[in-house]
C-alpha cells in the first residue's frame, strides 16, 4: 500500500530529473514513469534481491529508457552523484526501536539501521534542486520525527495526504511534500475503504490508472 500510494500521490509540476530512494521491486519508480512522460527517474536499492527486481520489472515497461536502477546504498550514491534532481521521493525503513526478526530482508526493509533518518535528510538537502521537492511516507509518529529534522535544515512542509483504512480508524500513514520554501500546508486525507469495507471511491480514483482491480 505504501508505495503505490506515494507513486500515485507524491510530485507535481513537470519535473525532469527524478530521485527514487529505496525502490525496492521498483513500482513506485515505474509509476513516476508512467505520470510524468518527460522525466528520467534513477531509483537507488540497497538490497541485491530486490534491485534484480527492479531491474526486470523496468526492462519490461514501456518506460524502460528512462528509468535507471542502481545497487548501492543512498549514501554511496549521495557522494557520487554531481547533480540535482527536482524531484526526490522514498518509502524510507521506519522500525528503529522495533525488534527486529531473523529475517535479514525483512530488516534491511524495516529498520533505519542502514539508512537514518538522519543521513536521509542530509543526503536529499545536497541532492535536491532548489526549487525541487521531496516527498515520502511514513506512519505519524516517525513523520514527525524526520519532521523535526527537515525543518531544522531548512526544508519545509508544503503538502500532507494523511490516510486512514477507514473513517474511523487511526491514521496509519502520512505522505509530506517539502520544498525550501514555507507557504502555507495543503492538507488532504483520503480513507482506503468504506464503513461497509469496499474501496472507497477517492482511494480507487487515485489508483484506477495503476491497478487493474479499480
Amino acid at each position: 500500500m505504501d508505495g503505490v500510494v506515494l507513486g500515485a500521490y507524491a510530485g507535481c509540476g513537470n519535473p525532469k530529473k527524478i530521485l527514487d530512494i529505496g525502490a525496492g521491486t521498483g513500482v513506485v519508480s515505474l509509476m513516476l514513469a508512467q505520470r510524468f512522460p518527460e522525466a528520467k527517474i534513477t531509483a537507488v536499492e540497497i538490497d541485491r534481491d530486490a534491485f534484480e527486481q527492479a531491474s526486470e520489472n523496468a526492462r519490461q515497461s514501456p518506460w524502460s529508457n528512462r528509468v535507471s536502477i542502481l545497487n548501492q546504498s543512498f549514501q554511496e550514491f549521495q557522494k557520487q552523484q554531481g547533480e540535482k534532481f527536482d524531484l526526490i521521493v522514498s518509502n524510507p525503513p521506519y522500525y528503529p526501536k522495533h525488534l527486529k526478526s531473523t529475517d535479514q530482508k525483512r530488516n534491511l526493509a524495516l529498520h533505519n539501521d542502514s539508512l537514518s533518518f538522519g543521513e536521509l535528510a542530509s543526503g536529499i538537502i545536497s541532492l535536491l534542486d532548489k526549487k525541487g521537492h521531496f516527498w515520502l511516507i511514513l506512519p505519524p509518529e516517525q513523520m514527525e520525527e524526520i519532521t523535526k529534522i527537515f525543518n531544522f535544515l531548512g526544508l519545509f512542509i508544503f503538502e500532507k495526504l494523511e490516510v486512514k483504512d477507514k473513517d474511523n480508524k487511526n491514521i496509519i500513514r502520512i505522505i509530506q511534500g517539502f520544498s525550501n520554501s514555507k507557504r502555507q500546508i495543503k492538507n488532504n486525507h483520503i480513507n482506503i475503504k468504506q464503513d461497509d469495507g469496499e474501496y472507497s471511491k477517492e482511494y480507487s480514483e487515485l489508483l484506477s490508472e495503476f491497478l487493474l482491480i479499480f
